[in-house]
């Protein structure tokens, strides 16, 4: 770290001071008001500060950093373990929902969450809002207890929620962050929206303090489309449990709501920002089929749904007879009755998916065994999650083939393609990491090959533990598409390397692809090295053809 860094993160700091304190002269300045931000928190809040949401972040941060191995390995932590696999391994179902695939995502929800979650919890309040309830006549009503176990008591709850009833294998606080959202939207809809743009604010700090001078080029990249990381059901699942529980508190306490338009304009603005719409299908491989017409149809349906819930009163909803249940369906209670149906076809929706199981059948290749894991790499093989139904719709099903490296382990319920094949061939290496609660080991793939005049590939995947290599895989061999002398030549790999074969009338000769400025002989052709090339030569030096160049990564 230079002078010159070190300089530039204190004028970030400084200047954020500056605007604060210009900010509070300029508003003393102004005057004219006697209720000012300090005033309006502690009405909600004990000192006027979201200690709830503190804690919560407090207790995210440290799964990340003690139970994932975070604190030691801030880059690359366990993941794998700790996704929602199945009801079957309850491990990943009671971590998964606090847990985190990386630094970016961890600090994306946090962000997230310091952002919405005091608008939940002032809603909520510290203090007992009920009629005739006293701050301190029940332990429940004590406002630190409400502050520093109940809120927290509630996210971790919705995270238990949120994994058991996303489609698996999930993992990250966002289930929750969308809860509190859900709240927040019931009750302070614009606010929300506006909110929202305080997680660039707060993302465009940090970055600015951790990187101030960032130097970029033009360089290829591999992506999977943006949408398709996106864990929709379980985004919506946990903002309709947001606004159902504060559908609940606002009728028990007889809250106030929004006008129509405010809370259909805020879920508008909210569902479209935060990507409600990427309705989507994964097809296999690295194929992905976005429904994006369909999704903003729904989210134009929901606004209307949340408008909906500032109409008419609360009354308990009778079902028996039927003229009683006429009687008390009013607009908010249909509406809390559609918020129900839709969330509980949402959360059926995954119990089957979710009740899988592992096979057992033989995993191709050569695998590395480590601690009950199994890694492998394989191409066009069925995902081994076996799950009690298979789901169908508008042609696409559950039921997929993948290629990469796989990650098996029956008895926590893992199945996973962890490094696709096209993300391998687009980087050459790939470390996964494995392990559980309290230990850490990991495997890594390479991959290396050569392309041949007519687009042919042909390359190898070998595996590393522990100082140990062993070849997972070979593709097939891969043809030059100009014939030399009237023979065609090919590039073959093996368990040692790759090697020419050159062939004529069904007959061939193989030697070693040469390394350095080598040359190697076969078939009456000579074959030499020349960077990243290989070039034939016939035997009267005359004619030189390029057979394959060796592959490059990222």
């Amino acid at each position: 770290m230079n002078d010159a860094t070190l300089a530039m993160r204190a004028a970030v700091v400084l200047a954020a001071l500056v605007a604060l304190v210009a900010l509070a002269l300029l508003e003393r300045a102004r005057g004219g008001n006697s209720h000012g931000l300090g005033t309006i928190l502690r009405r909600r809040f004990v000192l006027g500060v979201p200690w709830g949401t503190l804690t919560t972040v407090a207790v995210v941060l440290a799964v990340y950093l003690f139970v994932q191995g975070g604190f030691a390995h801030w880059n690359s932590p366990i993941v794998i373990p700790f996704r929602a696999w199945s009801y079957l391994a309850p491990l990943g179902i009671l971590t998964a929902g606090l847990a985190h695939g990386g630094p970016g995502h961890l600090l994306g929800n946090l962000m997230g969450t310091l952002v919405l979650a005091p608008l939940a919890e002032y809603a909520f309040g510290h203090f007992a809002a009920g009629r005739g309830e006293s701050t301190f006549g029940a332990v429940r009503r004590n406002p630190y207890v409400r502050a520093f176990v109940v809120f927290p008591a509630l996210a971790v709850l919705l995270a238990l929620v949120s994994a058991a009833f996303s489609l698996g294998p999930v993992i990250g606080f966002s289930g929750v962050v969308y809860s509190f959202a859900g709240v927040a939207l019931l009750y302070y809809p614009l606010a929300t929206v506006v909110a929202l743009s305080a997680t660039s604010v707060l993302n465009l700090a940090y970055q600015s303090l951790r990187q101030p001078v960032v130097v970029a080029s033009s360089r290829p990249s591999f992506y999977t489309p943006w949408w398709a990381d996106i864990a929709i059901q379980g985004h919506a699942l946990g903002l309709l449990a947001g606004i159902l529980l504060a559908a609940a508190l606002a009728a028990r306490r007889g809250d106030d709501l929004p006008r129509p338009r405010r809370l259909a304009l805020g879920a508008l603005l909210f569902g479209v920002s935060q990507s409600l719409w990427t309705l989507y299908w994964y097809r296999g491989g690295e194929t992905y089929v976005l429904y994006r017409a369909v999704g903003l149809s729904m989210v134009l349906l929901f606004a209307v749904l949340l408008g909906t819930l500032a109409v008419g009163d609360w009354r308990t909803l009778r079902l028996n007879p039927a003229r009683e249940f006429l009687a008390t369906l009013t607009p908010q209670n249909a509406a809390v009755v559609c918020l129900l149906v839709v969330t509980a076809a949402l959360a059926g929706a995954a119990i089957p998916v979710n009740l899988t199981t592992v096979d057992d059948e033989p995993l191709p290749g050569d695998p590395i065994e480590v601690r009950g894991y199994t890694v492998t790499y394989a191409e066009d093989v069925e995902n081994g999650m076996v799950s009690v139904v298979d789901v169908e719709a508008f042609g696409e099903t559950t039921s997929v083939n993948t290629s990469g490296v796989v990650v098996r382990n029956p008895d926590r319920g893992v199945w996973t393609t962890a490094t696709t094949k096209g993300r391998l061939a687009f980087a050459g290496r790939s470390q996964v990491v494995l392990g559980g609660l309290g230990w850490r080991d990991s495997v890594t793939a390479i991959r290396r090959g050569y392309s041949t005049p007519g687009g042919d590939v042909v390359y190898r995947i070998t595996l590393e533990h522990d100082g140990e290599r062993r070849v997972a895989y070979t593709s097939p061999p891969a043809e030059a598409e100009p014939q030399i002398d009237g023979q065609n030549v090919s590039v073959e790999a093996n368990g040692t390397g790759f090697q020419l074969v050159v062939t004529r009338d069904n007959e061939s000769a193989r030697a070693p692809v040469p390394s350095g400025n080598e040359t190697v002989t076969a078939g009456g052709l000579s074959f030499v090295r020349d960077g990243r090339r290989v070039f034939a030569l016939t035997d009267d030096n005359e004619t030189r053809v390029r057979v394959a160049t060796r592959e490059t990564y990222n």
